[in-house]
């Protein structure tokens, strides 16, 4: 992951964090980034299980940082992160947008989430393997807002999203495969 070290520093002047150290580097464009390994975030409170499991073997086999972002704890592999965030109102999703760096992944079924992830430069796929595109997310936020506004505000009623098949497990194994496969360093 890469941030910023002050606003006052150049513009080519960036800290790289991994494994919990920081190190300052010169931001060569065509260089530095591209080497590393996306990050994956993960929207954790309502990924299912079968999901996250796909995540821990492809990160450990892609060496990829991996981040599970849930308003409670959850336990993961030493080789991935856990970060808990006050429960509330899209305290995950907030988080994930505050941290997520142009290039990161993000696994979500959260459409305004996937909307402010794809504004910062990152990519978004949702538990089933489908990405979401600037292409396909307005039309993606415009459904959602009508069915809110035709519920009135009320809660959706109903048992959430359809079960998770095998099919879907693989679409979205096989989506990620291809992702960190066009980003190896």
């Amino acid at each position: 992951m890469y941030l910023r070290i002050t606003d006052h520093a150049p513009a080519n002047l960036l800290c790289r964090v991994q494994n919990g150290i920081t190190q300052p580097i010169l931001y060569r464009p065509d260089k530095d980034m591209d080497t590393q390994p996306p990050h994956i975030w993960v929207d954790a409170d309502a990924c299912p299980n079968a999901i996250k499991e796909i995540l821990f073997r492809a990160a450990k086999r892609s060496h990829c940082p991996l981040t599970l972002v849930a308003n409670q704890p959850m336990q993961v592999p030493a080789y991935a992160e856990m970060l808990v965030v006050p429960a509330g109102f899209d305290g995950a999703d907030n988080k994930i947008v505050d941290l997520l760096a142009p290039g990161d992944l993000v696994i979500t079924a959260d459409i305004p989430l996937a909307a402010k992830a794809l504004e910062k430069g990152g990519y978004v796929f949702n538990p089933r393997g489908e990405e979401y595109t600037s292409r396909n997310i307005g039309d993606r936020l415009s459904v959602r807002n009508f069915l809110a506004s035709f519920r009135g505000g009320a809660e959706p009623v109903g048992g959430g999203p359809p079960p998770l098949h095998n099919r879907d497990k693989a679409n979205f194994a096989n989506r990620l495969d291809r992702f960190l496969a066009k980003r190896r360093p």
